[in-house]
C-alpha cells in the first residue's frame, strides 16, 4: 500500500476529516454521493497507506497555562551525541518537538512553557545541563498566525 495514489474523493474525504476527525462515515457518503462502504474502504486504504495516522485531540496550550512559546536551536559538541541529547530532551515534558536540521544547529526543538521564569528554569536546569549540548540559541515566538496540517 505504499504507493497508493489519492483521487479526488480520497482529498474530499481527508479535507473533511481533518475539520472534524469524528464526521460520521454516512454523513461523509450523503456529503460525497457515495456509499458508506466507500467511504470505509477508502478511509481503510489511506491508513493502510500510512497516510491517515490516526485521529487526535487539539490542546489549547494556552488555555492549560502555558503561554510561553519557544525555538531553541541547538548545537552539539559531536554529531555521535545526536541520539543521547534526543533521548535527554524526550524525557522533558515542555520539549513538545525536535527536529535534526541542517544549517546553524543541530536540533531544533519546540518548548512550551507556563511563564517566562518557567522558561528560564527549563533552560538552566534542564536543557544546559546536557553535557553533549555545546550552546543554545532561544527564540521566543510571540504569535503563531500560521498553523495548519499539510492540504492533501
Amino acid at each position: 500500500m505504499e504507493n497508493y495514489q489519492i483521487d479526488n474523493l480520497d482529498k474530499s474525504i481527508l479535507h473533511a476529516l481533518m475539520d472534524n476527525a469524528r464526521t460520521p462515515y454516512a454523513e461523509l457518503a450523503k456529503r460525497f454521493a457515495v456509499s458508506a462502504g466507500t467511504i470505509h474502504v477508502r478511509v481503510e486504504k489511506m491508513k493502510q497507506a500510512g497516510i491517515i495516522q490516526g485521529t487526535k485531540v487539539t490542546i489549547s496550550a494556552k488555555r492549560l497555562g502555558y503561554d510561553v512559546c519557544c525555538f531553541i536551536g541547538v548545537n552539539l559538541k559531536h554529531a555521535r551525541d545526536y541520539p543521547s541529547t534526543i533521548a535527554q530532551l524526550q524525557s522533558f515534558e515542555e520539549v513538545v518537538e525536535a527536529y535534526y536540521t541542517t544549517g546553524n544547529y543541530s536540533i531544533f526543538i519546540k518548548v512550551m512553557a507556563r511563564t517566562i521564569d518557567h522558561l528560564q528554569d527549563v533552560l538552566i536546569n534542564k536543557i544546559q545541563t546536557i553535557e553533549e549540548i555545546q550552546s543554545t540559541e532561544t527564540l521566543i515566538s510571540l504569535q503563531n498566525p500560521i498553523a495548519r496540517e499539510v492540504i492533501p
